[in-house]
């Protein structure tokens, strides 16, 4: 067992970067690259060199806007009309304009795209609109070369330190962070002129079918802890109540990938082998269609792959199975699965919270700043829709970039001494309990009344009875949560996290009382669209102690959508008769 130490030590720092995924060390290398005399340091409560979401690489981008493919108008047009209309287009449009320049400097940190044979970028078609989908051939070297960059521009990292709360000043600007050493137990305050949260989703909140707290679809290390630190500093976080719900393997719990396959022929289908969605690309409305054939006579749902030649099925499975989850690969043979006889069973995936699959995040603008001064959010935490990795990258480097230009013009804040003392009592109050819940079984437990009370199509009455009933869990949490080492003590602080979005994604459900965004907000007592008053933005933020949650306007559009064109991610059923 890991041997509690109690220590504190402080550093300062001009730019402080939480997360060592994606969208972290983007930030900090640009941050670094913009102002070469600033301090920067990164912060992960793992190891920078394998950690995040695409901690085993990832097989393609998805959301790619490349001159000759598309424009960033279109991208935005396309994403606009896939959230329901409900974004705030100007995140969007820089990203669209700024994502092309970045896959250009991936491919020279030696991360390879997939080229045509005069060496263009050879982009695949999968969304309802545009095409987008960029293959990366050696996508198992992101990492890698990730950390090549950090390593040459000399960025301090500070691997096994896990945040835990945000330090502020007397006038509510930023000024720092509080972490806990997760061999160890020891405290770390990091001063900070500017704090850029790339902490990734919530990825833990529902319990996955198989009951494995770990088996989730998302990284299961991302707990939520961006979304919670930013909650309790003050900070808005945007349309919590659209959840993220993915299309999944059965039993594997990971993405069949019907966008990587699609390209090469590969479709969703029901029972009867017919292809009932015409787009592949995740949305709340493909989703709904994939759970309406799921219960109805024509399930279960499949990705079909067995009227494909046999080479192409091949080249299907060096993508599949050899980056981001090599172990699919190793899955579908014990089953006795064979991609080119049969079709590939799928179910549909727990909630979570996360930008890059839906739109629910840290409120952000298009510079990647929040509500807080000082504050910048990026990743799947960020509230830009649809963003995964690309726009984590993109992001990254635009809040990195703002950052150290912000952090050049301010000096160091002064924080609340008292909130470190409070905070301290907090984490450390676990490992001074003889006995008590263990951090897994309250996390069973928190995630298992998230499936029964929240998980969609939503009931009011079900998620007031989940309100109560978290609550329950909150006063174990805060007495009788015990640890009896500095491992055991992170599992804690995840689990607090973890409740927290739990209560976040049940209060912000019951404020919107409509459906949308599809299955991701399906609420059966409240079942139709009501444009006339919800067709907004909600905020949910924590003030005095309180959860509150309250309406914003969606900013006019850069990017105007026609009345025709609204309604198309409505229309993805093949027919009446699949």
């Amino acid at each position: 067992m890991d041997h509690l130490v109690d220590g504190l030590a402080e550093v300062a720092c001009d730019v402080l970067v939480i997360g060592g995924g994606t969208a972290g060390p983007m930030a900090a290398l640009k941050a670094k690259q913009r102002s070469p005399d600033l301090k920067v340091v990164l912060l992960e409560k793992a190891n920078v060199k394998r950690s995040g979401a695409i901690s085993m690489g990832m097989d393609g981008l998805n959301n790619a806007v490349v001159p000759g493919y598309s424009t960033p108008e279109q991208y935005t047009k396309e994403i606009t009309i896939a959230n329901d209309g409900i974004v705030d287009q100007a995140p969007i449009v820089k990203y669209a304009s700024r994502c092309h320049e970045i896959i250009e400097e991936l491919d020279r940190f030696g991360i390879r795209f997939q080229k045509t044979a005069n060496g263009d970028f050879d982009l695949k078609k999968v969304h309802h609109l545009g095409t987008y989908v960029l293959p990366m051939p050696n996508g198992d070297t992101v990492k890698k070369a990730l950390y090549r960059q950090l390593r040459r521009e000399r960025i301090l990292i500070s691997n096994r330190y896990m945040a835990t709360r945000l330090l502020t000043a007397k006038n509510g600007r930023i000024a720092g962070a509080i972490a806990v050493n997760t061999r160890s137990a020891e405290f770390l305050v990091v001063r900070a002129k500017t704090v850029i949260l790339c902490m990734g989703a919530a990825g833990r909140l529902g319990l996955p079918h198989s009951g494995y707290l770990f088996g989730t679809y998302e990284n299961p290390t991302n707990s939520g802890d961006g979304y919670a630190m930013a909650y309790h500093a003050g900070a808005a976080l945007a349309n919590l109540e659209c959840y993220q719900i993915n299309p999944l393997i059965k039993d594997y719990n990971g993405p069949a990938c019907a966008y990587v396959a699609g390209p090469f022929g590969a479709y969703t289908a029901n029972n009867e082998g017919r292809r009932f969605i015409e787009s592949d690309y995740w949305s709340g409305q493909m989703m709904q269609e994939f759970y309406n054939e799921l219960k109805s006579g024509k399930g279960p749902v499949f990705l079909k792959l067995n009227h494909l030649h046999s080479d192409t099925v091949s080249e299907i499975e060096r993508i599949l199975h050899r980056v981001e989850r090599p172990s699919r690969g190793r899955f579908h043979e014990g089953r006795g699965t064979d991609y080119r006889n049969k079709m590939i069973e799928m179910h549909i995936s727990e909630i979570g919270f996360c930008s890059g699959h839906s739109a629910s995040g840290v409120f952000v603008d298009e510079y990647a700043r929040t509500t807080v001064a000082g504050l910048y959010a990026a990743g799947d935490m960020a509230s830009v829709p649809h963003n995964y990795m690309l726009g984590a990258f993109t992001n990254g480097a635009i809040a990195g970039e703002h950052a150290a230009e912000i952090a050049g013009e301010v000096d160091l804040p002064e924080f609340d001494s008292d909130l470190l003392g409070r905070e301290r009592e907090r984490v450390l109050a676990p490992t001074r309990r003889a006995d008590g819940i263990p951090p897994n079984q309250l996390e069973y437990k928190t995630r298992r009344l998230v499936n029964d009370y929240l998980q969609p199509p939503k009931v009011t009455a079900k998620m007031k009875i989940g309100q109560d009933r978290l609550a329950e869990v909150r006063e174990d949490l805060e007495t009788a949560l015990v640890a009896r080492d500095a491992h055991e003590l992170m599992r804690c602080l995840e689990v607090s996290s973890i409740l927290d979005c739990a209560e976040m994604a049940a209060h912000a459900s019951l404020f919107r009382t409509e459906s949308r965004w599809g299955l991701y907000h399906h609420r059966v007592d409240h079942p139709e669209k009501d444009d006339a008053n919800w067709f907004c933005h909600t905020l949910l933020r924590k003030i005095d102690g309180r959860m509150v949650s309250e309406k914003r306007a969606v900013q006019p559009y850069l990017v105007p959508i026609e009345d025709e064109e609204r309604t198309a991610y409505d229309r993805l059923r093949v027919s009446k008769n699949a």
